[in-house]
């Protein structure tokens, strides 16, 4: 089996820096890709899957906090450069989603250390997101599995796109025209309702009185997990 390589991609305007860049963190076994200016940046976002960006704060035209903000919701991790006089940029790059930063000028060990940690609390984030529990419940989201300790719960396809729904939503009401719109073929409110009551049987202790999926009054179902 062939390893697949960590690809980052470098957003900077300084050439010398890019190439140097690249040729460092590529004799460290990680898969390169640059990109000169925001714009540029888009396109490589647009045709590649990155498992981190490093990203300078200032550069002409669209500067690289910008170009953070208009990536908000990403779930790939931003390390920030700066430079040495530019603690406001700074701390405003880490309130808007970057991960961490390193001031110019800067070890490129100390890089290759922070990208580690970075990548490795990306990793742990990501696996505890693949599973919700709620009570002696869990749900993988990877493999769309329900367990009750170590016994499987039988999930039809319409249980299992709606659990998965609610659990990436747990703690907000996701409402019934969302909850029909997973379902094939014409349903409606009381399809999603019957839906749930069915679901409801398999995880809850007592049905008329639910404690994970409750009803939320004009607003839909909500999922309390843990």
């Amino acid at each position: 089996m062939v390893e697949t390589k960590t690809h980052i991609l470098i957003v900077d305007d300084d050439d010398r820096l890019r190439a140097l860049l690249k040729k460092f963190l590529s004799e460290k076994e990680f898969m390169v890709t640059t990109a000169a200016g925001s714009d540029e940046a888009r396109r490589k976002l647009a045709w590649f899957v990155f498992d981190l960006i490093i990203l300078d704060v200032m550069m002409p035209g669209e500067s690289g906090l910008e170009l953070l903000e208009s990536l908000k919701g990403m779930e790939t991790p931003v390390l920030m450069l700066s430079a040495m006089g530019e603690p406001d940029d700074r701390i405003k790059g880490l309130e808007i989603g970057a991960e961490d930063y390193i001031a110019k000028p800067f070890e490129p060990k100390e890089l290759v250390l922070r990208i580690k940690t970075i990548l490795r609390r990306s990793a742990q984030q990501k696996t505890k997101a693949q599973t919700v529990s709620f009570g002696d419940y869990r749900f993988d989201l990877a493999t769309n599995r329900l367990k009750r300790g170590q016994e499987n719960i039988y999930l039809t396809s319409n249980e299992i796109a709606m659990l998965r729904l609610l659990t990436e939503n747990a703690g907000k009401p996701v409402s019934r025209e969302e909850l029909a719109k997973l379902m094939p073929g014409v349903a409606n409110e009381r399809t999603v309702d019957v839906q749930i009551t069915r679901l409801r049987k398999k995880i809850e202790e007592s049905e008329g009185k639910p404690v994970y999926l409750q009803t939320v009054r004009g607003a839909g179902y909500v999922l309390y997990a843990e």
